[in-house]
């Protein structure tokens, strides 16, 4: 280590020599933001005593902004500097004379401003909507632009310089003020202006110096204010003037006529409603809809007149700016039109001073001389006769019935609406006083269009006076005279007319009077001579009345009297005018043919000039397009009418005059106005104005207005030519929006602007379009109702212009996955991106957001990451919780601190870190509030009994719960408690995040436990290891001591079939569960006689409440019958009995006895049939033994020991002793088939030993039949003896078989065997 010392030499020889550290005077130089990068900022000074060669530097945070000359101290610009980014730089600089230690010291650097920022607006768009009647002076929005340079420069002030559309006439409706506040400087209208105005305000800074020179920046930008409809214009009625026609007599509610009115505002829209303001018209309307029905019953005949003027007042649903019903009015006309409702009456009176409303009369009285000639008038008599219809409906016909009908007649015997009826002598011979005195006819009016209601009768009493045998006679019983209507007084009606009588002297004298005394205020007569004069011609009116009937009477001088009938006619003068009938009002579409046929008539005489008419136009401004047939008056246009074809301040009425003369002299004439409305059909298409259409914009001004295009349409009625504009999809037109401004009637212009939403960049639009601009297509579409669409189309063409505005973007976030139990590590790294040059990004951590599946978790993940400026992204924090938070959402941006116009930063982007869950919790049970309740008697295998429910906070495959039951003891009601087991089982179901744990039963329950389960039921999840909890409940047991027995009088069948009904009742009276038991029936044996007949059955239930208690019979009794409508269901039902149900109490000693007592008796059986087995077989094995004897018996007696004879049926053929009775067959005594046996010593209880012993050698038998050879399976005896049997006759010998080999023989009978014991 002896090196260490040579470090301190240079120390001690300083020390020895003297040397001095240099000095560093420097704490703060100033540098302005606007230096060029390598200009030189400041020098470093620094002064050395001893005049040594000096060596700079600089360290620290921001020293990479400069670089050092170590040599001379001259420090230069490195990177641009910007004051709103960092106003003040601190550094470390550092001298050394290469002597003494290095000196430092920390220096400020102070960025003096530039004005190198332009103000920009602030929360841009700006959009502002405001009411059409917003007062002059009022503020409508404030507008925000800030400059992030200091001083003069950071002072921002605003002007408007532009206000679209129509700039001249609307630059000064908008001013702005010092603070940015947009102040409303005229009036404004929905209706009559614009609806939407584009402000481009200019915010200028101060100005200051940039590059030694000094400026002022500025910017733009746009307000767009929406002008919002006032509800400020009165309701207008459509199609006016209304006119409609309806009969009298028409049923309540009949539809009249449908007005129909609109809100004037345009975009505010309210509901009209409607009412009559003359409410004593018999018409009502539809509050809504506006349609007048009928609300009175309709006479015409008691209105006022048959037109009827009804007020309409149509108001809006709600107030108008001004708090005030905004109303409108109209007069509609409705023509009642007459039915023929109304029978002809009769009346006393005499015109013009008839009262037609009083009470009709049915009985007159007159007078008339005896043999008065025929078509004289009975005197006396003022009948008039009235039916209040019009025209052919008041027409009605008289005639007489009665005794003396056939003496008279009546005048007129028809009238139409009111006429003077008079009597006339018919046969003046019946008229005779000396026969009778008095006659009575009876007048019928009779309206033969009125089936319904047609007659009328009046009776006339007619007084006969009485006349002197010679009376004055006149040549003539009529004289017909005719005098002109009009006809000034004094006119002569006749002369010449004289009457004769025989009489002489005074009696002969004649003077003459008329008669009826009413014809004298018409009519005269000169006493003397007998002419008829006029005496008062304004009554002569043939229209009214053309014919008068009068008697000229001549009386001689005792007051005898001859008369004649005087029939005067009266000649028609052309005294009436023609009359035209209705109003006439059409309504037709436009492009129709028009045809109306014009009614008129003429009082005058029919048939003569004087009411023949002719119909002509009269000249107008639009007689020219229509023609009128002279004689028909069928008025018809030359082709059809075409609205637009006239002025528009018509609103579509065309009136053209009609001219009605007669052909008398001097002619008379009437004029008629027929009114034709045209209803405005959709028949224009809307055309471009000043076309072609060329814009420019620049590019990101979002919202910015780009032009107008223009259309008009011909149609006169607004639904018809409203215009309303469109793009035709493609081209780019996704970035632009069309509004559609109504500029006058049927003149619309659509204003093209960007979509606030779309920011257009210049760099980025070649990749989307072929050029910079774009090729638009607009549609004007005509909107007209009831009709296709009229479509055209124009081309726009928008130059897109180029700005350096791109901020800078981040690249795709990828979601991030975290584990809770992470420790602090570095995770990834971010990208970022700009498509500008010269670029310097930084990334910025704007928010954090703690999640937990939806909903926030707080802030309890604010320090788990941290996002470092290069992009970086830390775990921060060993405290990861899934449980408190599953999501972090990490809001960030990227700045681009050289930015020169637009927004320096990208757009908030969302980095999702998902943290991902570790198995670290256990599962919990939800509290368990129910009561469980079991009645084991009605309770199937896989009935559900209980519920359990658990989360766990882990997810996914740890989060899956499965159940099991874990222990089930029974708490046994005073006795001891049991472990038991396979009595419950538990299904598992998953509800989203809970799992539900069913427990059903799993095997069949003792109903006769009294007690409780204690069920305790595990909860496992899925992790790796898992974790589980347990949980315990009880569920309680019903047992059979509440079985409750209910006796029905019904069958089984009927009680089963009704079984939901009773359950019902019972639920109703008890408001319990009820589980039905069983439904039986029961015996017969304890019924008696009577009871028998009806059958009964019982039905045994359970009634339960949730909360485990249950009912007993007599609770049960109480309940249903203190529930009067179930009980009376329950009787209907064939209830009978309510009591205890039979309760079987089980004795496990007696069911032990009972076990062992089958399990004895079935001992016993099997032994009885093992003993009848052996002694079956027994006495078989001893028939078949008793059979083989007597077969070997047989066999050594000779053919001639045996008995010969037939044999007996039924018994064996051979008579020996011994012989077999089964085999029936002849036996060759020589042959031996080897029984030996020892009578004495043989064994009658065993064939062990069958085995037949070999002939004694040298004996005379010889074998003749072989039951088998030796080495061969032997044949069973009887086997043997039966074939031979069926190939041997009785008669022949059995055939011999030679044995060359020796005869040892075996027997083997399957049938026999010792096993058979």
């Amino acid at each position: 280590m002896t090196w260490r010392p040579l470090l301190l030499l240079p120390v001690i020889l300083a020390a020895v020599s003297g040397n001095t550290a240099p000095i560093l005077n420097m704490t703060i130089v100033y540098v302005a933001e606007d230096l060029p990068v390598g200009s030189v900022a400041f020098n470093l000074t620094a002064s050395d005593a001893d005049g040594d060669q000096l060596h700079y530097g600089m360290s620290g945070q921001d020293a990479y902004y400069f670089s050092v000359s170590a040599s001379t101290g001259v420090v230069r610009l490195a990177a641009s500097l910007d004051r709103e980014a960092k106003a003040k730089l601190s550094v470390t600089i550092t001298v050394t004379d290469q002597i003494n230690v290095e000196v430092s010291r920390k220096l400020i650097i102070i960025v003096e401003d530039r004005n190198d920022n332009p103000p920009i607006f602030q929360d841009q768009p700006y959009i502002a909507n405001i009411p059409e009647n917003l007062s002059r002076g009022t503020s409508i929005y404030t507008v925000l632009a800030t400059d992030r340079d200091s001083g003069y420069a950071a002072r921002v002030s605003y002007e408007v310089v532009e206000v679209t559309p129509d700039d001249a006439k609307n630059h000064q409706l908008f001013y702005v003020q010092s603070n940015g506040t947009v102040v409303l400087n005229g009036s404004l209208s929905y209706n009559n202006q614009n609806t939407y105005y584009q402000i481009k305000i200019n915010a200028t800074d101060g100005g200051g110096m940039m590059n030694e020179v000094p400026i002022t920046q500025s910017s733009v930008a746009f307000l767009s204010v929406n002008v919002l409809d006032e509800p400020d214009l009165a309701p207008q009625f459509l199609n006016e003037p209304y006119v409609a026609w309806v009969a009298e007599n028409c049923p309540l509610g009949t539809s009249v006529l449908t007005v129909f009115a609109i809100d004037r505002d345009k975009g505010v829209n309210f509901a009209v409603n409607y009412s009559l303001t003359n409410a004593s018209v018999p018409f009502a309307i539809n509050l809504t809809t506006g349609t007048i029905t009928v609300s009175r019953d309709l006479d015409r005949e008691q209105l006022p007149s048959e037109e009827v003027l009804v007020g309409v007042l149509a108001q809006e649903e709600h107030l108008d700016i001004y708090s005030q019903v905004a109303q409108a009015s109209a007069v509609v006309t409705i023509q009642v039109t007459d039915v023929n409702d109304n029978t002809p009456r009769f009346y006393d009176c005499e015109l013009p001073v008839c009262d037609f409303t009083a009470s009709p009369q049915s009985n007159f009285s007159g007078s008339v001389e005896e043999h008065s000639p025929a078509r004289v008038p009975v005197g006396g008599l003022h009948i008039m006769a009235h039916d209040p219809d019009k025209g052919v409906n008041g027409t009605f016909e008289l005639h007489l019935q009665g005794r003396d009908a056939a003496s008279f007649s009546v005048s007129p015997t028809r009238i139409t609406g009111t006429g003077e009826v008079q009597v006339l002598v018919r046969d003046p011979s019946s008229v005779d006083y000396e026969q009778v005195h008095e006659m009575i006819v009876q007048i019928i009016a009779n309206d033969t269009r009125n089936a319904q209601s047609c007659c009328a009768f009046a009776t006339v009493t007619i007084q006969l006076l009485d006349i002197n045998d010679h009376s004055p006679q006149f040549s003539q019983s009529v004289y017909k005279l005719q005098v002109l209507e009009n006809s000034p007084p004094g006119t002569v009606v006749s002369s010449g007319i004289q009457a004769t009588d025989p009489d002489s002297d005074s009696f002969g004298r004649i003077t003459y009077r008329l008669l009826p005394e009413s014809i004298l205020d018409i009519f005269t007569v000169n006493a003397t001579s007998g002419e008829v004069l006029v005496r008062n011609g304004s009554w002569l009116d043939r229209e009214t009345r053309s014919v008068y009937y009068a008697t000229l009477q001549a009386v001689d001088g005792m007051n005898m009297t001859g008369s004649t009938l005087l029939e005067i006619t009266l000649e028609d003068a052309n005294d009436n005018a023609p009359l035209v009938s209705g109003s006439y009002n059409v309504f037709i579409r436009e492009g129709q043919n028009v045809s109306i046929q014009i009614q008129a008539f003429d009082s005058d005489e029919p048939g003569t000039n004087n009411s023949r008419l002719r119909f002509q136009l009269e000249p107008g401004p639009f007689s020219a397009n229509f023609t009128i047939d002279p004689d028909s008056g069928v008025l018809r246009s030359w082709g059809a009418l075409d609205r637009e074809a006239i002025d528009r301040a018509l609103q579509g009425k065309v009136v053209v005059t009609v001219q009605v003369q007669d052909l008398g002299v001097p002619p008379l004439s009437s004029l008629v106005n027929v009114t034709i409305t045209l209803e405005d059909v959709n028949d224009n298409v809307p055309i471009f104005l000043k076309e072609p259409y060329a814009f420019s914009v620049r590019e990101g001004l979002s919202g910015a207005f780009v032009g107008s295009v223009e259309a008009e349409d011909a149609d006169q009625t607004e639904v018809h030519h409203r215009i309303s504009f469109q793009f035709v999809s493609g081209g780019g037109s996704s970035n632009f929006l069309l509004r559609s401004i109504r500029l006058g009637p049927g003149h619309y212009l659509g204003n093209l602007s960007l979509d606030p939403e779309v920011t257009l960049d210049y760099d980025r639009l070649p990749s989307q379009f072929p050029t910079v601009h774009f090729t638009l297509t607009v549609q004007a579409e005509n909107t007209g109702t009831g009709d296709a669409l009229n479509v055209v189309s124009t081309t726009v063409q928008v130059q897109v212009l180029d700005v350096n505005d791109e901020p800078p973007t981040v690249g795709s976030l990828q979601d991030l996955n975290v584990a809770e139990d992470t420790q602090p590590q570095l995770l990834t790294t971010l990208n970022a991106s700009d498509v500008d040059t010269n670029h310097s990004l930084c990334f910025h951590e704007l928010a954090v957001a703690c999640y937990k599946g939806v909903a926030s978790a707080g802030h309890v993940c604010q320090d788990w990451f941290y996002l470092a400026p290069n992009g970086s992204v830390f775990v921060n924090s060993s405290q990861i919780d899934y449980e408190q938070c599953d999501l972090v959402t990490l809001t960030l941006r990227v700045e681009d601190t050289r930015t020169e116009e637009g927004p320096p930063y990208s757009n908030n982007e969302t980095l999702r870190i998902l943290i991902t869950d570790v198995n670290d919790n256990r599962p919990e049970f939800l509290p368990i509030n129910d009561t469980f309740v079991v009645v084991p008697e009605v309770a199937p295998v896989d009935l559900p009994v209980a519920v359990v429910k658990a989360r766990d906070a882990d997810t996914g495959p740890r989060q899956a719960i499965t159940f099991a039951v874990s222990e089930v003891v029974f708490l046994q009601d005073n006795g001891p408690n049991h472990t038991l087991s396979n009595v419950f089982k538990v299904a598992t179901v998953a509800e989203g995040d809970l799992y539900v744990g069913s427990i059903r039963v799993a095997s069949n329950l003792d109903g006769s436990s009294k007690g409780q389960y204690r069920v305790t039921v595990e909860a496992k999840d899925g992790g790796t290891p898992s974790f589980s909890t347990h949980a315990t409940l009880d569920i309680f047991t019903v047992d059979q001591s509440y079985r409750v027995r209910l006796v029905f009088s019904a069958s089984v069948s009927e009680v089963q079939a009704n079984t939901e009904k009773i359950k019902a009742a019972l639920t109703v009276a008890t408001r319990a569960t009820v589980y039905v038991a069983v439904i039986q029936s029961m015996a017969d044996a304890a019924q008696s006689k009577s009871s028998r007949a009806q059958e009964k059955s019982v039905m045994e239930a359970y009634f339960v409440y949730s909360n485990g208690t249950a009912l007993g019979a007599n609770q049960l009794s109480v309940l249903v019958q203190s529930h009067h409508q179930a009980l009376t269901e329950l009787i209907q039902l064939g209830l009978t009995i309510i009591g205890p149900g039979a309760v079987v109490e089980p004795n496990k000693e007696n069911e032990l006895i009972g076990i062992i007592a089958g399990l004895a008796g079935g001992l016993v059986l099997l032994l009885l049939l093992m003993i009848l087995a052996l002694v079956a077989t027994r006495r078989s094995y001893q028939r078949k033994l008793k059979a083989m004897r007597a077969l070997k018996v047989a066999s050594t007696l000779a053919a001639s020991a045996a008995q010969q004879g037939p044999a007996i049926p039924g018994t064996n053929k051979y008579n020996t002793e011994g012989a077999n009775p089964m085999l029936n067959l002849d036996l060759d005594p020589p042959t031996d088939l080897g029984f030996d046996e020892d009578a004495s010593d043989a064994s009658s209880n065993s064939l062990d030993e069958n085995m037949v012993d070999d002939p004694v050698e040298g004996s005379p038998i010889t074998a003749t039949l072989q039951l088998g050879w030796a080495g061969t399976l032997a044949q069973e005896p009887l086997t043997a003896v039966l074939q031979g049997h069926h190939t041997t006759s009785a008669s022949e010998p059995a055939p011999q078989l030679s044995n060359t080999h020796g005869t040892t023989f075996s027997f083997s009978n399957p049938c026999l065997d010792t096993t058979d014991l």
